[in-house]
């Protein structure tokens, strides 16, 4: 099994991680969610505050440059993927896997009893890729206040446009 390496995200990396969100995005055009591919990525002030707060990790390539990244919330007692990004050239190599992988073993040190995220069911590099990362489709009773706070966010952009699900993974 290929080892990625993961280290935090330096500040003069956050235009890196914008340019690895927009790559990343391309795909949702072949699947016909223009809107979604052609969306903004992270404000480098919202970047900045991720970086500064200990909570957005890269994961670099053989040269050493980022080529995936994570931001992370704390959100109701759990840690909560804000997003998680693979470059293109990259995917399907585990990448996004170990950035998990990190985040939990992260959360875990810090007391948290879960991962928690939202995304798109119909994806197949959303939900589909979460169930078999240990994720599991929360349903409607079970959503913590802050899941739902960030559903009702959601949704005020238009994201609900596609079906979404906030999933959780015990820790």
């Amino acid at each position: 099994m290929e080892t990625h390496r993961i280290r935090p995200c330096a500040a003069d990396e956050l235009s890196v991680l914008q340019d690895i969100e927009r790559a990343g995005g391309l795909a949702f055009h072949d699947i016909g969610m223009p809107e979604i591919a052609d969306d903004a990525p992270p404000s480098l002030t919202d970047l900045a505050g991720y970086q500064e707060g200990g909570r957005a990790w890269v994961a670099l390539d053989a040269d050493g440059r980022p080529r995936a990244y994570l931001l992370a919330d704390v959100v109701d007692g759990a840690a909560h993927i804000e997003q998680v990004t693979v470059h293109p050239d990259l995917a399907r190599r585990g990448v996004g896997r170990a950035l998990i992988e990190h985040l939990a073993q992260w959360a875990v040190g810090r007391g948290l009893r879960a991962l928690t995220l939202t995304t798109f069911t119909e994806v197949p590099w959303n939900a589909p890729y979460y169930e078999r990362c240990g994720f599991r489709a929360l349903a409607d009773g079970e959503l913590t206040p802050g899941l739902r706070e960030i559903r009702r966010h959601e949704a005020e952009h238009g994201l609900d446009r596609w079906p979404r699900v906030c999933m959780r993974r015990e820790l």
